[in-house]
């Protein structure tokens, strides 16, 4: 998968279309990322000794890794990436501008 835990990526379609925020969660298996502050849902909590409160809590869901492209660093703006064997090892860079983002 070309996204990695950490990545700082932005929402390519969908209703969250053009938000961006950094992936807290990669499921390769899956397909999927989950990204912060993006794709919200509202939670019903029961009580429970870790929450004795228990009601509400936002959270995100996960969207699938085709709808979300790697930030450049340079631009800003969403970019492709090509992985390339820099000094033996292998590291992602952006299409756009030709950065490293590992």
């Amino acid at each position: 998968m070309h996204i990695k835990k950490g990545d700082t990526v932005i929402v390519l379609n969908g209703k969250h279309k053009g938000k961006t925020g950094k992936v807290l969660l990669a499921l390769p298996r899956d397909q999927k990322v989950v990204v912060e502050g993006v794709n919200m849902v509202t939670k019903n909590v029961k009580p429970s000794p870790a929450s004795p409160q228990g009601g509400q809590e936002q959270r995100e869901l996960a969207l699938h890794a085709s709808k979300v492209s790697i930030v450049d660093p340079e631009t800003g703006k969403a970019t492709r990436i090509r992985k390339t064997v820099v000094d033996g090892k292998k590291v992602r860079v952006a299409v756009a501008s030709g950065k490293n983002i590992d």
